[in-house]
């Protein structure tokens, strides 16, 4: 069967060290490891693992976007007016995504440097302490100013433990991936993404119901925190089992380890990054839409009732799963690059409707919004992974991807709640937020027809083979 490649040719790797491994590149020889390479039994295995891991991250990094949505503003900043303390309150969600490249950074550097296991565990663990932090927090009302100022410190923590997640769990299953099969590995991170968003809505949902609204927003906010201490133990020992990536193992046997991968990165593949970044814009600004600024939309502008808003996300978000598991599993036969730009296609017109049906008032049509949402979302989470960690090569691959998808993250994810407030204050209309959003789409989507224009062959093979260094299976 024909194997095409898309290239990411702005990477020159550096002359002085060999890129080849017994004449093959590194990236296409076979997995070694002193038993012969991973057996398909423990590829899964390493899958399945970073799916939990991911989304006991994405748990803990999202029940704090819903809790900024519906509890912190009155908690935390009580002396602000309801649309300033939103405001406040959506500000200390986004300075989680201000860390997050200072995380990947960090986690990039070591990652690249002694592995991908061990700075998975260390992510987790970051990430577990922060959120069980947040848990205990005293409020405004106890402890005044120094609440929020702890707020935002604590925010800060869970932004780097999270900043370091994404990228390492994504080269864990891709480089354990079997031949061929590259693509739908790397979608099981990306499954972890709205399972744990969908998680710390139901527990969230649960909570509210069962507390009741004054308890739930005097002290029943606090359960879905303290609740992530349990998932990190578990995720923990489940990532302590795991073994080392043997591709990384390969590549660091026959060229050493780079002493300093983000720079060089920078230096050789700044276009890629670039383009990495383009690419992250879309998934990120629909996933916090749909997962942090619909809830508050909805219950604060159209005064819809909570539960209506968490249950429709919670439907938007098993859809958004479901299409994840679905392109995830025809990346590899039809090519991440058509059905990227197909969802993004679909992302410049899809946000119009979506606040068009959520502004009529009536269930049935927000219910219809949020699976548009889970939709667009999920085409668009389910070959993300593979397109942007394949630009790179093995040795800097955990830099290039967290610096392509933290910092994208950043201006595609984390400013959106806090810029879809400001356009609507501003505005009045949330058809002005749809365009925002719609914009977005659209660099993504030129962002890929850019990468995919390094090779006149992208997005052509029906069963690629896996990317060589540098290449990303189309």
């Amino acid at each position: 069967m024909t194997r095409r490649t898309l290239r990411a040719r702005s990477y020159r790797p550096r002359p002085t060290l060999p890129v080849h491994h017994q004449g093959v590149p590194v990236s296409t020889a076979p997995p070694r490891s002193d038993a012969g390479g991973p057996t398909p039994a423990h590829a899964r295995r390493v899958a399945r693992a970073t799916f939990i891991g991911t989304a006991i991250e994405w748990y803990d990094f999202n029940i704090y976007g819903a809790a900024a949505a519906l509890i912190f503003a009155p908690q935390f900043f009580p002396n602000f007016s309801p649309a300033a303390a939103t405001l406040a309150a959506f500000g200390t969600f986004a300075v989680g995504f201000i860390a997050r490249p200072v995380g990947g950074i960090v986690f990039g550097h070591f990652g690249d440097r002694l592995g991908r296991k061990q700075t998975l565990v260390a992510s987790l663990l970051l990430m577990g302490i922060g959120t069980f932090l947040i848990a205990v927090l005293p409020t405004y009302s106890a402890i005044g100013i120094a609440a929020p100022i702890l707020l935002v410190v604590l925010r800060f923590v869970q932004g780097l433990g999270v900043g370091g997640e994404w990228g390492g769990a994504v080269l864990m299953a891709m480089e354990h991936a079997p031949a061929g099969r590259r693509g739908w590995f790397s979608s099981f991170p990306q499954m972890g993404l709205p399972a744990g968003s969908l998680s710390a809505l139901v527990v969230f949902l649960v909570s509210s119901l069962a507390f009741g609204r004054e308890d739930f927003a005097a002290w029943g906010w606090r359960i879905p925190f303290v609740l992530s201490a349990l998932l990190v133990v578990v995720a923990l020992v489940i990532r302590l089992r795991l073994t080392e990536s043997p591709e990384f193992q390969a590549t660091r046997r026959s060229e050493g380890v780079r002493r300093l991968p983000v720079l060089e990165v920078l230096r050789n593949s700044p276009r890629t990054v670039l383009l990495g970044m383009g690419i992250t814009l879309a998934p990120s600004s629909f996933g916090y839409l749909l997962s942090v600024y619909l809830l508050s939309y909805g219950t604060g502008t159209v005064k819809l009732p909570q539960q209506t808003m968490l249950l429709t996300i919670i439907g938007g978000s098993v859809l958004y799963l479901a299409v994840t598991i679905v392109a995830g599993a025809l990346c590899d036969r039809v090519g991440p690059v058509r059905i990227f730009l197909l969802a993004s296609g679909l992302g410049v017109v899809v946000p119009f409707a979506v606040f068009g049906l959520i502004d009529t008032g009536a269930t049935p049509a927000v219910a219809v919004a949020m699976l548009l949402m889970g939709l667009v979302l999920g085409m668009l989470a389910a070959v993300q992974a593979i397109i942007v960690s394949g630009a790179f090569p093995t040795a800097v691959r955990y830099s290039g991807a967290s610096l392509s998808y933290q910092f994208g993250a950043v201006l595609g994810g984390g400013v959106t709640p806090l810029l879809a407030a400001t356009i609507l204050a501003a505005t009045g209309s949330s058809q002005a937020i749809a365009a925002y959003i719609g914009l977005l789409s659209l660099i993504s989507g030129l962002a890929v027809w850019r990468l995919a224009a390094h090779s006149p062959a992208a997005d052509e093979t029906a069963s690629p083979a896996p990317a060589q260094d540098g290449a990303v299976t189309a």
